[in-house]
Order: structure tokens, then sequence, then C-alpha cells
């Protein structure tokens, strides 16, 4: 009896110290690893750039969907720009085809919600062979849902068509991809490419990945299943994703607890941020400049402080999906705040899901 007051006191004890260093962590800012300014540079033009180009063509509408297509370049930020230059069509490939899911998904709410656990899990498996690093599976899923929600069939019609979103979303790809090669015109920069091997080394199963990876699954699972069953069908997939950005790349198991908090606190000052930039008059022009300047901002600051990365990845991600998709900001910024919270909590819960044991390292 005596042991199991102990045992309790103590992981009482670990409770308390987990919360008092993901309180303390948000007033922590980390040094950045590596240097950032080219990648926000790139991101922010790739982001930016396709709605400037529809907008001259008097396709604005195009452009925000093609503007999903920049999220490739935001992978191996720290990789040499022969490298990257190299990378980029390979994650647009694979975010294109979760697109193509998503809008072939869009015409059933069974085949939505079974096609957002798949999505999710060969995301977290994949990126966990590969070791793809940060942001992980997030975006693969994140495109899928705006996929399907921006396609989606009302009454037997569907307010884009999937060939439409497809087609814009490759000619951000593109985009994407010559921002990623603009380095290459000085001389110094072209240099052999590091192998593909070395680049993204796998496939390789580690306990670690294979942890990060049944963690992933659960998410999506729980999340789907909360997001259909008791909140907003439409919209599940922030459910999942909210808890994907907290367990969806390898970390230290006790950092989790400070991530999902950050998360939290992050979305909900995001939110408030969106609220307000949505009584602005903008403008396209304006939005597109906008979008790219948080996309900047964001890649700047998302490996020093990360709730303070969320309270801009927030109005982004809420402007582009709400400018593609016709939505008013007013209406989806109240209910993401609920789809964050009940998501991270997730995530922080399916931290507590072990490594397995014997796994191949």
């Amino acid at each position: 009896m005596a042991a199991t007051d102990g045992d309790e006191q103590g992981a009482m004890r670990r409770a308390v110290a987990a919360g008092d260093r993901a309180i303390r962590s948000l007033g922590d800012v980390k040094p950045s690893p590596h240097r950032r300014l080219p990648l926000a540079l790139q991101a922010g033009f790739s982001i930016a750039a396709p709605i400037l180009v529809a907008i001259a063509f008097g396709r604005p509408d195009l452009g925000y969907l093609a503007a999903t297509g920049a999220f490739a370049a935001l992978y191996l930020a720290s990789a040499k720009h022969i490298d990257r230059a190299r990378f980029v069509p390979v994650i647009g490939a694979t975010l294109l085809a979760s697109a193509a899911l998503g809008t072939a998904a869009g015409t059933n709410t069974a085949l939505t919600a079974i096609g957002l656990v798949t999505v999710a899990v060969l995301a977290g498996v994949g990126t966990q062979l590969f070791a793809l690093g940060p942001p992980g599976p997030l975006f693969f899923v994140l495109v899928f849902g705006a996929s399907s929600h921006i396609t989606a069939e009302v009454d037997g019609v569907r307010a884009v068509e999937p060939a439409v979103y497809l087609t814009s979303m490759a000619v951000g790809v593109a985009i994407a991809w010559a921002a990623a090669s603009a380095p290459l015109v000085k001389r110094r920069h072209r240099i052999p490419p590091t192998p593909f091997r070395e680049l993204v080394p796998g496939p390789r199963w580690t306990a670690e990945g294979a942890g990060v990876a049944i963690r992933v699954a659960a998410v999506a699972v729980v999340g789907t299943t909360i997001g259909f069953v008791l909140l907003n069908p439409e919209h599940a997939y922030w459910t999942v994703c909210a808890g994907i950005a907290v367990v969806g790349i390898r970390a230290p198991r006790h950092a989790v607890l400070s991530r999902g908090l950050h998360r939290v606190v992050g979305t909900f000052v995001g939110v408030g941020v969106f609220a307000m930039l949505s009584l602005i008059p903008f403008g396209h022009v304006g939005t597109a400049l906008l979008l790219g300047l948080l996309q900047m901002a964001i890649e700047l600051i998302v490996v020093r402080h990360y709730a303070l990365a969320l309270t801009l990845i927030t109005p982004l991600v809420l402007t582009l999906v709400s400018s593609a998709s016709g939505a008013a900001g007013s209406t989806i910024a109240p209910e993401r705040l609920i789809d964050t919270v009940v998501g991270a909590g997730l995530g922080v819960l399916a931290a507590l899901i072990p490594d397995p044991k014997g796994s191949n390292e």
C-alpha cells in the first residue's frame, strides 16, 4: 500500500514538473540551428507569387488554390540549395497525390473520413521511414483536408472542380520549385548534389520512428472519429492536424506537453489575429502580400519559438483556406479554437504511447 502511495506521489510530482516545464517554455526563445533567411524568402515568394500572377489574369480564386502548392518548399530547410531544388518536386508530387485523394473523397463523408485516416497513417509511416524531419506529415494531411473541403459537393454541385484545383496546385508547386532553384543561378551553389539516400536516409525502421508513426495513427483515428461524430465533419482535418503537429516529428517525450501547450496558446492568439485581419479590406493584392510576409516570418520564427510561430501560421492557413473556399472568417475562426484544443489534447495523450520494443535499429 505504501509502495502504491509512493508511486502515485512520484507520478504526481513528475506531472507537476512537466507542466511547470511546459509553462516556462513559453518564455524560452531558442537560437536558430541554421540560417533561415533563404528558405524564408523562397517560402514567402512561393505563396504570394501564384496569387499575384492569377490576379494579373483576372482569376485571383485560382491563385489561392495554387498557393497551397507552396507547402512543397518547406521541407529540408537546412539542405543545400542544389538538394532543395531536386527535392521540392518530390514533395510537390506527394502533396498533389494527397490533394487528388482529397478531391476524390470530397463527394462522400465516409470516404473523406477513411481518406483522412489513411493519408495521416501513410504520411506518418513515410516520413519516419525516410527520416524526413520537420514539418513531418502535417502538410500532407492538411492538403488532403483542405482539398476535400474546398472541392466538396454541396447539394450535388462542387464549388471547385477537382481538375481545376489540382491544375492550380500543380502550378503552385512549379513556382515553389522555381523559387528553390533560383539560387542556382550563382555558380557557387552549383555543386555536386547529396545522394538521395543520404538526403532522406531510408527506408529504415527504428523504434523511435515506429513510435511516432503509431502516435500519428492514434491521433488520426481518434481525431477523425471525434471530428465527424461530435464536432464538424467539414473540418475534422483541423483536429487531426492539431494533434499531428504535437506528435508528428521526433522529439523528446518530455517536450510533447510543451509543444501541445504552445499549439493551443499560439492558435488561440492566432485566431484573434485572424479575426482582426479579416476586418481589414486588404483586397487580393494586399492578401497575397500579407500571406507572403506571414510565411516569411513563420520560417524565421518557427525553430525559435513554436507558440509565436503558431500566432502567424493560424491566420495564414485560415486566410488561405477561407479565400480559396469563399468561407467567412468570422464563421470558421471560433470553430478552429475548439478543433485545436481537442486535437492538441489528443496529441498530448498520444505521447503517452511508448515506442514499440524490439524494432530493428
